[in-house]
This record gives structure tokens, C-alpha cells and sequence, in this order.
């Protein structure tokens, strides 16, 4: 009598669990979520270290995109090196992934000339441009150089005693947009005294630790530290000034020259066309969330929204534009 009750409780037990794995399935518990897309679980590859210009965009659009129930929660991973091509090898390396997806920019274009990297983002899947964003010119709060005229007077007087940081590594924006600044005012490109650091967090340490004169990146990424004064913007490098820097341009400072950056997501090669499109939609709706807009807001972004193959033709047309730059500059 016993027995046999024990073999009934264990096989109700075993029954119920059935039925628990079967109903978990059918409501969309697994990796992609199923049917419904809110439930659908994606990876976020960003190409540089927590901190850097890649990092915020990712994370400002992958938050966008859980608050308003878009997509089911985001596994976000930072892979540093080189610039953002070892992130670049990895996700060619992800051919067919239909979960992943990956931000990049101006930045990664560029590391793919100077480090002489196998994997170019020509072979990547486009999905879309997000935004555009200027340049700014930083220094320490206590720093003597009050303006940027100041700091090109020294820098000209003595180019490689002036320390240049930036947020990128060799053909990023952070690196091109000095080489460029110093050739419109006269200084040979090979003279600049450039350190790279892995995004905005190191340099910001840097700029506070006095380890550089100077650093060149996007202003998204030094909100905080502009905002109790113990960094400085000198200029920007847009056509108009930002509404949430008080800073003049580049031209408004005697400087003929304007520079853009701009940021957008890739996708791994031989993804389908299902996946391709609802990737596009699924950035597309982004863009309309308000906690999208507050980003674009708070970090001095303008919206440059591209999708698919329009992204795709702009990514030919940046290839030629960082490599005709760099050949210019000499530094290829």
C-alpha cells in the first residue's frame, strides 16, 4: 500500500513537471522569447570600455528599448582592443547570430586602416545610423588655457611639448579631429604629442590627473565632470554651438574648420532578412521613446536616423572618407 502510493506521488510529481516545461515553452521562456518580441532576449556588443562615447549610446538605446517593452532584457558586453576591431572580429566571427547586435562608429572605420585589421565593417550587416555628435575641446579646470586661442598659441610654440589625449585610438574621431585641428592651424600632424585611451573613462582620469594638456572627444561622456567645473570645454567642433555647453565653435574662435562623429549598429553577416528588418524596426521604434530623446538631449546628439541600406551606402561613403583623411595626414 505504501509503495504503490509512492510511486503515484512520484509519478503526479514527475506529470506536473511535465506540464510546468510545456506551459513555460508555449508562453515563450526560451533564449529568443518565442513569439512575442517584448519577451525576445538580445546581446549588445559595445567596442570599447564602460565610459566611452560606444557605451553610452548603447546603453542609452538598449534602456529605451527594456522601459518601454520593445524587447525583452538586454545582455550587454564590452569587448576592448584595438580600437574597437577585436569587438569588429567577434561579431564577423557570429555569422547567422540573429540575437546580436553591435554600436560602432567613425572610430571603428578608422582602426580598421590603422591597425591593419582582416575584419572591415564591409562585411558586416548594416542596421542603422542613430546620431551625429561634435567634438569638444577639454582641459582641467585649473588649466592656463582660458581659451582655445590659448591653446593653440602654445601648442604652435611647441607642438610636441603640448599633450594631446583622446577617447579613440589611432583613426578614430577622437585622433583624427586633432590631427586635422592642428594641420588647419599650421602644426604638422606627425608633430602632435597624442596619447590613445580606451574611451571616455580613462580619459577623463587623465585630464584630472594632469597626465594631458588637453583632450578631444564627444561631451556626452564628461556631463558630470563639465558640470562642477573640474573639466573646461575651449570650443566645439560643429557648425553651432550646443545647447548644453557653454562653449563657442571653432569658427566663432577664428578656427575654419568644422568636424562631425557620428554613431550607428551592426549586425553579424548572413542574418536573414526577417531578422535584418525587425532589427530596423526595433531601432526605428526606439527612437521615438522619450527616455531616447532625453539622451539625445542630455548628451548634445543630434538625431541622423539612416536605416538599413541608406546606413549602408553612408558606411562607403565614411570608408573613403577616413581613408582619403588619413593618407592626407600622412598617417597611412
Amino acid at each position: 500500500m505504501t509503495g504503490n502510493t509512492g510511486i503515484g506521488r512520484v509519478g503526479r510529481m514527475l506529470v506536473l513537471a511535465l506540464v510546468t516545461v510545456l506551459v513555460a515553452s508555449g508562453c515563450g521562456v526560451t533564449r529568443d522569447g518565442g513569439d512575442d518580441p517584448t519577451n525576445r532576449r538580445l546581446r549588445m556588443m559595445i567596442p570599447n570600455s564602460p565610459g566611452g562615447g560606444y557605451d553610452l549610446t548603447g546603453r542609452s538605446a538598449t534602456r529605451a528599448m527594456e522601459e518601454n517593452d520593445l524587447t525583452g532584457r538586454f545582455e550587454i558586453t564590452n569587448v576592448i582592443g584595438a580600437g574597437g576591431t577585436v569587438a569588429m572580429q567577434r561579431l564577423l566571427n557570429e555569422e547567422g547570430a540573429d540575437d546580436l547586435m553591435m554600436t560602432m562608429g567613425l572610430g571603428v572605420v578608422g582602426s580598421t586602416y590603422t591597425n591593419g585589421a582582416a575584419a572591415t565593417v564591409s562585411e558586416a550587416t548594416p542596421i542603422a545610423q542613430l546620431v551625429e555628435e561634435y567634438e569638444g575641446i577639454l582641459v582641467p579646470g585649473d588649466s592656463p588655457y582660458r581659451t582655445v586661442g590659448d591653446l593653440v598659441e602654445a601648442w604652435k610654440a611647441d607642438p610636441g611639448g603640448v599633450t594631446i589625449g583622446g577617447g579613440s585610438s589611432p583613426g578614430g574621431p577622437d585622433h583624427l579631429f586633432p590631427m586635422q585641428l592642428a594641420q588647419t592651424v599650421g602644426i604638422a600632424p606627425r608633430d602632435v604629442n597624442y596619447i590613445t585611451y580606451d574611451g571616455g573613462g580613462p580619459l577623463t582620469t587623465a585630464l584630472l590627473g594632469g597626465k594631458i594638456d588637453a583632450g578631444m572627444s564627444g561631451l556626452g561622456e564628461f556631463e558630470g565632470q563639465i558640470a562642477d567645473g573640474s573639466l573646461r570645454v575651449l570650443a566645439v567642433s560643429g557648425p553651432e554651438r550646443l545647447d548644453t555647453v557653454d562653449a563657442p565653435t571653432l569658427t566663432e574662435s577664428g578656427i575654419d574648420m568644422t568636424f562631425t562623429n557620428w554613431r550607428g549598429v551592426l549586425a553579424p553577416p548572413g542574418i536573414s532578412e526577417e531578422t535584418r528588418e525587425d532589427f530596423i524596426d526595433l531601432l526605428a521604434r526606439m527612437r521615438e521613446t522619450p527616455e531616447w530623446e532625453d539622451a539625445l538631449e542630455r548628451n548634445g546628439w543630434t538625431d541622423a536616423f539612416l536605416p538599413g541600406d541608406e546606413f549602408g551606402e553612408f558606411l562607403v561613403e565614411q570608408d573613403t572618407r577616413v581613408a582619403t583623411t588619413l593618407k592626407e595626414l600622412g598617417l597611412v
